[in-house]
């Protein structure tokens, strides 16, 4: 189904002016201080809406442009969506690129709410439970991709602890294409976190070129985190103190160290490994 035959319904609302008060609002929502004000996330894009869908992440709005739609399967998410209960509105072209955060829109862009959890809302069903946390993380691609490996690995929870990066900046969101709704993302201080990690009885396998052993050579079974710090100066004394391993990546160059998101993947793979 192409968007030629894309049915609008008689209740959807169309805008066509750049001046309406629902688009300006939005369109503010580029703005982080907007964000956090209205306590909203904006969700572009087929891949990311789709996963807000799948993991029953509200979306109150969805906003639609039948020209910029990039495939066939558009249609029928919008079906999905209005059945959710999700308000369709329809815009001209000159309106979507208003709200569009990319600079090659997809044709829907949701909105939906900022749904923030602490450490006391995970919950550790499983017996040897694999968590990724990441300290004072600074670009939101970074954070994205961090969340996609998290993702892909299985990883039970995600602890972004002292963070520098909105975790809804729309970067984030495209970046993870959209598991930033389907890994559990708890918010806390490095103190807290330690306490709570301490109190669960996780051990915490800390990375940094400055180790000795190989991150192969260590034993990421049981119930484990994977701690990374920030791009620039990597983890900070307490965690380092607080580790059970300190575990490097071989580097064979001239640079000392992986991009943070690179080096999560490689590590949780690694404990995927082992664990299977």
């Amino acid at each position: 189904m192409g968007p030629d035959r894309f049915v609008r319904r008689t209740t959807d609302m169309i805008i066509t002016s750049l001046q309406n008060p629902r688009i300006k609002s939005v369109a503010r929502l580029r703005s982080r201080r907007a964000r956090d004000r209205e306590g909203c996330v904006l969700i572009e894009g087929y891949r990311a809406l789709l996963r807000a869908l799948e993991n029953r992440y509200p979306v109150p709005e969805l906003f639609v442009c039948e020209q910029d739609f990039q495939g066939q399967n558009e249609p029928e998410l919008i079906e999905r969506f209005r059945a959710a209960g999700t308000r369709i509105l329809q815009t001209s072209p000159p309106v979507f690129r208003k709200i569009a955060y990319r600079d090659r829109p997809e044709g829907l862009i949701g909105v939906g709410p900022q749904i923030r959890r602490g450490l006391d809302d995970i919950t550790l069903d499983r017996s040897t439970p694999l968590l990724l946390a990441a300290e004072a993380i600074e670009k939101p691609g970074n954070l994205g991709t961090m969340l996609r490996a998290a993702d892909a690995t299985g990883v039970h929870a995600f602890l972004l602890c002292d963070p520098c990066t909105d975790l809804f900046n729309p970067n984030v969101v495209r970046a993870s294409v959209g598991t930033l709704f389907s890994v559990p993302v708890a918010e806390a201080d490095s103190e807290t976190t330690l306490s709570w990690l301490a109190r669960h009885r996780i051990r915490i396998a800390a990375a940094t070129p400055h180790a000795e052993r190989l991150y192969t050579a260590a034993d990421l079974t049981g119930p484990l985190v994977i701690v990374v710090g920030t791009e620039q100066y990597g983890l900070s004394e307490p965690w380092l103190a607080a580790a059970h391993v300190q575990v490097r990546i071989p580097m064979l160059g001239q640079a000392d160290s992986l991009n943070v998101a690179t080096a999560s993947a490689l590590l949780l793979y690694e404990a995927l490994r082992q664990r299977t």
